[in-house]
């Protein structure tokens, strides 16, 4: 019997539960934050699919949770803090970048389509040649 299964056998359910949970839930992280990090291919449907599910687990699982945890699963839950601390900043950087670019877009759309004509530059030259 492997330490891990002897351990897993001293918990309760619900933990043990808990445990096999928070690995799916790492796993779809760091494939998120690797596959951010290093711009790869990513399905974000697929991603978000996994982390729905990972949520309604996690929430089913916690229901049946005794009040204090073992110092080890402690460690995993803060671990998994880390790496959702790591996935937010990740994927705000992500959201930063593309508001960049959308605004480098609308700006470079509205100086394509405009002659100069209706620009408030134009509008106060028309205003103060009309009142000479």
């Amino acid at each position: 019997m492997s330490f891990d299964s002897e351990l897993n056998a001293a918990r309760p359910p619900a933990v043990v539960a808990l445990i096999s949970a928070l690995d799916r839930l790492e796993e779809t992280i760091d494939m998120e934050n690797a596959a951010f990090e290093e711009r790869g291919a990513l399905d974000l449907v697929e991603i978000n699919r996994r982390k729905s599910r990972a949520l309604l687990e996690l929430s089913r699982v916690a229901r049946g949770l005794p009040d204090q945890l073992d110092a080890a699963t402690a460690g995993r839950l803060a671990r998994l803090k880390a790496k959702l601390d790591r996935n937010q900043y990740v994927i705000a950087l992500r959201i930063a970048a593309a508001r960049e670019v959308g605004a480098i877009l609308d700006r470079a759309l509205a100086e394509a389509e405009s002659d100069g004509t209706y620009s408030a530059h134009s509008a106060q030259a028309a205003r103060a040649g009309a009142g000479a």
